[in-house]
């Protein structure tokens, strides 16, 4: 099956839309080939009413509706471009499965556990004229998980490894791990947010250059800075991190008001830009660090790094400073590219719910079961799918236990 995957994460800089090939192998295995892979601006226009809402947490009903199918038409024209500019013959696609953009995610102890991704997945099919599966995450949170991690699933199938113990680590917006210990079979992986990964750091680029920088590119300016102790103290007092996994989080906790606080208190202080930007990397560093030291394995032979953070060489030295025992490095030394590696996730996703089997983890997630995950919203070519389905489904629903990643050549 060729399946694209589609996702917007916490940063909400863009589209990342990953093509990828799925083919049965031996039993349990399942082989994917990744085709190609892009990562597609937003509508600035756009970006700003998703990270004014983000920020403002308030939002009225008539923006909220209408938000929702502009992002659905974003993703929609995201993949008919991405088709035209890689000269793929939309007929040749099976599935699109699309997470979609993030808007509030509802964890804190008290509240019913939910969640909301907007993108309205009948656009996505409507522009494309393919089969949508979207909102993953709400049937792991029905099962009474967090709906999240769900890139655990991937990070389990595809890296456990009989002599290593791992932690995939990804530095999105936010920051969450999977821990694969040694020979560990995929149901033993567990995972959760570590805490913010490069919202912060982000929001201070944007904050101090007026918007001119999105981001601290490759860590320049952390790098001129200095750590303010004191105030590195005080942020990772914040009681998130001294919660027991299985635990998620976002920009409801830690986004653009709790980076401004940040700013705010460091500016009292004197620090330069570059120190709070210094002192916001280092949060991002001793929160993955501290996590791994309370949560993690007693030992951890490698951090394989995903995500936009994986890209700041001043934070991947900073962390393996912090983790002096453990071999830090990017997951693109598996052949799979960091910036493709949660809509390669989201891809995988679909192509379970299409087979009817559970990708989540619920030690992971939290959840009391395992569920099959997404919703199926057909498209042009939704006859043609389900007429393939029924004659390739042999009705049994074992699990996939293994995820062989073929690297393309060149």
């Amino acid at each position: 099956m060729r399946i694209i995957g589609m996702n917007s994460g916490t940063s909400v800089d863009g589209i990342d839309i990953t093509l990828c090939e799925f083919t049965p192998a031996d039993e349990g295995t399942l082989t994917m080939r990744l085709l190609a892979y892009q990562e597609l601006p937003y509508d600035e226009a756009l970006r700003k009413r998703i990270l004014a809402i983000c920020q403002e947490q308030v939002c009225h009903l008539a923006e909220l509706t209408e938000i929702n199918f502009a992002i659905g038409a974003a993703f929609g024209k995201a993949a008919t471009s991405f088709l035209e500019a890689e000269h793929i013959d939309p007929t040749s696609i099976d599935l699109i499965a699309s997470h979609g953009q993030t808007l509030y995610h509802l964890v804190e102890p008290g509240r019913t556990l939910s969640t909301l991704q907007l993108g309205e997945p009948a656009v996505i099919a409507n522009r494309t004229g393919i089969t949508v599966a979207a909102d993953f995450r709400v049937a792991d949170m029905a099962a009474g998980g967090q709906g999240a991690p769900l890139a655990s699933f991937l990070d389990a199938l595809m890296f456990k490894d009989a002599a290593k113990t791992r932690a995939l680590q990804n530095i999105g917006g936010i920051g969450n791990v999977t821990f694969l210990s040694v020979g560990d079979d995929p149901k033993s992986a567990y995972a959760f947010d570590t805490g913010p990964g490069n919202v912060l750091i982000d929001y201070a680029a944007r904050h101090f250059s007026q918007g001119a920088a999105r981001f601290d590119r490759d860590g320049a300016m952390a790098r001129k800075g200095h750590i303010d102790t004191a105030l590195l103290v005080e942020a990772l007092s914040h009681p998130y991190f001294m919660r027991h996994p299985p635990k998620t989080t976002g920009r409801e906790l830690f986004g653009d008001a709790f980076a401004n606080m940040l700013i705010v208190e460091g500016t009292k202080r004197g620090l330069t830009p570059e120190d709070i930007i210094a002192t916001l990397t280092a949060i991002t560093v001793e929160s993955i660090a501290s996590a791994y030291r309370a949560f993690g394995p007693a030992r951890v032979d490698e951090v394989l790094v995903s995500g936009g953070g994986s890209h700041n060489s001043f934070l991947m030295e900073s962390l393996q400073a912090a983790l002096p025992e453990t071999n830090v490095m990017p997951v693109d030394i598996s052949g799979l590219p960091s910036e493709a590696k949660e809509a390669v996730t989201f891809a995988l996703l679909g192509h379970e719910t299409l087979h009817g089997r559970p990708a989540n983890l619920p030690r992971c997630t939290g959840a009391v079961q395992a569920v099959v995950l997404g919703k199926i919203i057909p498209g042009a070519n939704y006859r043609q799918l389900f007429q393939h389905l029924c004659n390739t489904f042999s009705g049994e629903t074992r699990k996939i236990q293994k995820l062989k990643f073929l690297r393309q050549s060149g």
